[in-house]
């Protein structure tokens, strides 16, 4: 009896010893796909067809581990942002992309990159709802200053890449209201990441910015001269290392004010940048290329002064 007693206890004592070793195994594992040098490894390489095919394994991966360890933060944060990250520069690039003609392709491109936005910004937001358990309920009340107030400097990538994936699923989709109605509480997000680190992704908040202002009606907070008063700021922030500014000011302010030679200049820019002198951000700076190339070969997408001298040249050449 004592020594069936002996080996049930061995036996148990083995149990816990194997979960004990698979958790730490997990949590290892965790903390080195977290670490800055595995987004590094995406964002430094030249090949985006390489990273683009690579990215939904390393997804699922992620949030099959995120789903076995949900305390973890660094991990909720990398996966969070990496679907968003995979949306922007993988699907609705191509869904930008993809020419008027083409309008159930370029549907389907940004129906599928907004539901990945959505996807990437709940991971995220599970997290600050645990450090602030009282947030959806000031953002019910409308007290989004009150909401946000808790976070603190090490919540700002959270708050960031919350509120990035949140805008970005409007903007491929203006005509959601539900989604629209819910602007103000992922403003008040960003809104708090320049109170805490308005220099944060080395000009990314200023960026965002540009996009927001930019590409946002004017009853909804739109605005150009702020949008522009960002691009500056992005560009002093970001020290000629990310092509990007040039790109969002170009296709919202720019096409909305119809100034095909501002657009021509800003696109040039990012043609004439050479990826390879900003290595943190290579993969963006030659997605950027690819964007400006194609942006300037479909102008008369975009400019209808465009449109109309094409039309007038035809009719010459006819005649």
């Amino acid at each position: 009896m004592r020594r069936l007693g002996l080996l049930m206890a061995a036996g148990w004592l083995i149990a816990f010893a194997s979960c004990s070793i698979q958790s730490m195994v997990m949590r290892k594992t965790a903390d080195a796909l977290s670490a800055p040098s595995g987004v590094n490894t995406f964002t430094s390489d030249n090949d985006p067809e390489l990273v683009g095919e690579a990215l939904p394994f390393a997804l699922k991966f992620y949030e099959s581990l995120l789903a076995s360890q949900p305390e973890h933060e660094g991990l909720r944060l990398r996966t969070g942002s990496l679907y968003v990250i995979y949306a922007r520069a993988f699907v609705q690039t191509p869904g930008d992309l993809t020419p008027r003609s083409q309008a159930e392709a370029k549907k389907a491109f940004l129906n599928r990159a907004k539901n990945l936005y959505l996807r990437g910004r709940d991971i995220l937001l599970q997290g600050l709802e645990k450090r602030n358990p009282r947030l959806q309920q000031y953002w019910r009340q409308r007290r989004y200053k009150e909401a946000a107030a808790p976070f603190r400097r090490q919540d700002v990538p959270a708050l960031f890449w919350t509120a990035a994936g949140w805008i970005a699923a409007y903007a491929v989709d203006p005509f959601d209201i539900k989604l629209g109605m819910t602007l103000p509480q992922a403003a008040s997000l960003m809104e708090r990441v320049v109170e805490l680190d308005p220099g944060f992704g080395g000009g990314a908040v200023h960026n965002f910015y540009v996009l927001y202002y930019g590409s946002l009606p004017d009853y909804m907070g739109g605005d150009p001269g702020k949008a522009r008063e960002h691009f500056r700021l992005a560009l002093e922030a970001g020290g000629n290392r990310d092509t990007s500014p040039y790109l969002a000011l170009a296709t919202t302010v720019v096409v909305k004010e119809q100034k095909v030679e501002e657009f021509r200049d800003l696109l040039g820019r990012v043609l004439a940048f050479d990826p390879d002198s900003a290595p943190e951000n290579r993969l963006v700076n030659v997605i950027n290329r690819r964007k400006a190339r194609w942006l300037l070969d479909h102008l008369d997408d975009f400019f209808i002064l465009v449109e109309k001298e094409e039309a007038t040249a035809a009719e010459r050449r006819s005649g």
